[in-house]
């Protein structure tokens, strides 16, 4: 009976997928890539957290408003200004969509709890990707259903693929690759890790698909891939963190994705890199060499793209509570922290060199980097206020720094819209938009 109801389930999810997959934009590869906006939690396929926006060195505070829980990843923008965000609120809606003019709200809707752990990431045609306890699902730009796909686990941060589909990772180790337009699997599951081995002596079939998921937020052993992935479009190589059952650490692994009528999954290299495991992505260099990585007991690493092996470690002298940006001509400015500084470096190779560093602030935030040296991140206002701080990342210099009214703790990372507008929400649940 149990077998029959699964089948049974399984068409219905196909056959919406195959009425709903039109809606909301055309079929084609071409439409997927975000071409503007902040498409995704880390804005583009190699996690950079940069925008090709010119940044503007002048900002004013526009909007506000509650988003009915904590909220703790970035917020989602489409290249048409739409606003995308997800929140742990426990009752109404826990994904919502926002107008980026003038905050008004454009539709919400409610899915599993889970997806508070899933940033969404848009399409060019404004239609969303979100995961949730079980399922990859897409909504159109009205908040319509598109399709809903079983998996195991919850589907983190996605990335678009050279060949226009969709991968993605589950906090419980499924890697899957999906046609963006019906939901459907171009190539087989790959799980990081048999499913025998997390029941803890349960049934398979009554694993919880929320298994370990409130550690993912902190990088612990049982969520064991808490972060997005970092995709190289040319090569297909992917990189994301992995903490094994039963290991001491959390390892840096690569796979590639091979497109085609005969598309796969397969393993490229491990390396154990990160003591305390991590709660940040990883980041790719723009020429797809090297990778940038943070461990939880606050170093910074650089690893060979192609073989994984160790370039250097740089001490932040703090633990950072995000990835690190890294622009196209290899800055990297480190995200806050507790004690987080504001600080730039460059990579020479066999070490990492401090372009500048500011000890004069309290560095809160996960920095976005825009055209024209201009950045943007989250600093202490007061005692215990916030402030978006507008920086000149070739010096550090303050631009412009404005108070985000009644703010107070962490936030998860700022964004930059299409028009040079920059988000950022709190981890207590509020959106802030300056233009």
């Amino acid at each position: 009976m149990r077998r029959a109801l699964r089948s049974s389930a399984a068409a219905l999810t196909a056959i919406s997928a195959l009425l709903l997959s039109g809606c909301g934009g055309d079929s084609g590869t071409e439409n997927v890539f975000g071409a503007g906006g902040w498409p995704g939690m880390h804005s583009d396929a190699r996690n950079s957290d940069t925008s090709t926006v010119a940044g503007a060195r002048s900002l004013d505070f526009s909007w506000s408003r509650p988003i009915g829980g904590p909220t703790p990843t970035r917020a989602t923008v489409a290249a048409n200004g739409q606003i995308f965000l997800t929140s742990q609120a426990e009752q109404g809606c826990n994904l919502l969509s926002f107008q980026i003019e003038s905050g008004r709200k454009r539709w919400c809707n409610r899915i599993g709890p889970g997806a508070a752990a899933s940033s969404p990431v848009v399409d060019a045609v404004t239609n969303v990707y979100v995961g949730e306890e079980g399922a990859m699902t897409s909504f159109n730009e009205h908040g319509q259903l598109r399709w809903r796909t079983p998996v195991t686990g919850v589907p983190l941060a996605a990335q678009f693929t050279s060949d226009g589909k969709l991968l993605f990772i589950t906090h419980l180790g499924q890697i899957n690759v999906l046609d963006p337009q019906t939901g459907f699997k171009v190539a087989p599951s790959y799980d990081l890790i048999p499913p025998a081995s997390y029941t803890q002596g349960m049934n398979v079939e009554t694993v919880p698909n929320d298994l370990g998921l409130d550690q993912c937020f902190d990088g612990g052993s049982p969520c064991p891939v808490a972060n997005s992935p970092a995709l190289d479009l040319d090569s297909g190589r992917f990189v994301f963190t992995f903490w094994r059952p039963g290991a001491e650490q959390a390892d840096l692994v690569a796979m590639r994705y091979t497109g085609g009528d005969k598309a796969k999954i397969e393993p490229d290299w491990s390396a154990s890199t990160l003591p305390g495991g991590s709660a940040s992505s990883p980041v790719l260099s723009a020429d797809g060499k090297t990778v940038y990585g943070n461990d939880n007991a606050g170093h910074l690493w650089a690893v060979d793209a192609q073989s994984g092996a160790l370039e250097w470690s740089h001490d932040l002298g703090y633990r950072p509570l995000g990835s690190p940006s890294v622009t196209a001509d290899g800055l990297i400015v480190p995200a806050g922290g507790e004690k987080g500084r504001l600080s730039a470096l460059r990579d020479r190779g066999d070490h990492a060199e401090v372009v500048w560093e500011r000890r004069d602030l309290q560095h809160l935030g996960s920095p976005a980097l825009a055209a024209g040296a201009t950045g943007y991140t989250v600093v202490r206002d007061g005692d215990n206020g916030l402030a978006l701080l507008t920086f000149d990342t070739t010096t550090g210099d303050t631009r412009d720094q404005d108070t985000l009214p009644g703010a107070t703790g962490f936030t998860a990372g700022t964004s930059i819209g299409p028009n040079g507008e920059v988000l950022t929400p709190t981890l207590i649940g509020e959106l802030f938009v300056l233009k």
